[in-house]
């Protein structure tokens, strides 16, 4: 039924492609109308329609695009040879189109706008280059930076273009933004371990999330051996924390059942069961263990001495095991009582480990709030 369905639509959709050429034509979408007509021609070169209107489609279209050439001409707009650029690249499209067609390049003589390409690469170019020159000589990071881009542009058109990707890179690192993280302080009158892994991790999870290409966050002891001027500090102090404070909940409760405990048998000797009470007592173990702390950190600027941003982010980490077991009958207990037996007592982590964990959402927030500060930097 599907097949005999499809052979009843197939020419309609036949008719509908052939049509499309002169859909786009006749709603003003000329050089969709080219390419079209001509991958019609390609497949059937006497295609009469495409014939006819292929020329005019061709030449309307070659004046759209220079009308807007001549526009961007008289423009102040600085990037408008890139625009041109466009223009020019479009009619090249339509040239490669219909060149690829021998029945399309017998009734139309496209333009090749190689050379204009090129010329406007060029001037495009140039202008790119200039901007990204005046912009590193302003001499601040904001300008450094938009200087990065303008090199960037530059080569996008050109590849190679003059020494644009030497100064491309000079712009990145005078557009960078050192970021050192310093020590951070743990004060406890309880657990003497530092906060050197917690450091680690937040390091290496802010250069992951690549907040800003022009972010760099370093180690306090790593900027200093490879001798990076720090533009700002990353100073923190975790306090009023505990790390391992521990709750024991244990329950017992005495189960029994009725149970079979054997039979006999009556004078007609008909056995009957004799059942019995079976008692046993259920204990079960759970132990919580509680790390949780406060975080404080400020984001301060070197040269201005100026906090940036400040805040206060909590973090907590809850370890839990239970485990049961039973003393007495079996048979006394239940499903419900059969399910909390098992497990083991298990220790809980050191207090490094569990240090670790309640600081995960803490450097998950900080993370965030990087990304606020810097990513409309």
């Amino acid at each position: 039924m599907q097949n005999r369905f499809w052979w009843l639509i197939a020419p309609i959709l036949l008719i509908l492609s052939c049509k499309s050429g002169e859909k786009m034509y006749n709603k003003g979408r000329y050089d969709e109308a080219v390419l079209l007509f001509v991958k019609k021609l390609q497949k059937k070169p006497a295609h009469t329609v495409s014939l006819q209107l292929l020329p005019d489609a061709y030449a309307q279209a070659k004046r759209s695009h220079e009308d807007k050439v001549n526009g961007y001409m008289t423009s102040n707009d600085p990037l408008k040879w890139e625009y041109i650029n466009n223009e020019y690249r479009a009619l090249q499209r339509l040239y490669d189109g219909i060149n690829a067609s021998p029945a399309a390049r017998a009734i139309v003589k496209p333009k090749d706008y190689r050379n204009a390409i090129t010329g406007a690469q060029e001037n495009a170019a140039q202008v790119r280059y200039d901007r990204g020159v005046d912009l590193l000589e302003e001499g601040s990071k904001g300008a450094a930076r938009q200087a990065f881009d303008e090199f960037q542009a530059a080569l996008n058109l050109i590849p190679n273009y003059r020494n644009s990707a030497q100064l491309r890179d000079e712009s990145f690192q005078r557009g960078l933004v050192n970021v050192v993280v310093r020590q951070i302080e743990v004060r406890s009158p309880y657990y003497q371990f530092s906060a050197d892994q917690f450091r680690d991790i937040l390091i290496r999870n802010l250069q992951q999330r690549n907040i800003n290409r022009f972010v760099q966050f370093t180690d306090e002891r790593i900027a200093k051996n490879n001798k990076i001027q720090p533009d700002q500090f990353l100073e923190m102090r975790f306090y009023d924390f505990v790390v391992g404070q521990t709750y024991v909940d244990r329950t017992e409760k005495e189960v029994s059942r009725q149970v079979v405990v054997g039979s006999v048998k009556d004078t007609s000797g008909k056995k009957i069961d004799r059942y019995g009470t079976v008692k046993a007592k259920v204990y079960v173990v759970k132990s919580t263990v509680l790390s949780k702390g406060l975080l404080d950190y400020q984001l301060v600027d070197v040269a201005t001495n100026n906090i940036v941003r400040t805040d206060r982010l909590p973090g907590s980490y809850t370890w839990m095991n239970q485990f049961g077991y039973y003393k007495g009958d079996e048979r006394a207990l239940s499903d419900e009582d059969r399910a909390l037996i098992g497990g083991e007592d298990i220790p809980p982590p050191p207090p490094q480990d569990l240090f670790l964990e309640f600081t995960k959402p803490i450097y998950d927030q900080l993370t965030r709030e990087m990304q606020a500060v810097y990513n409309n930097m």
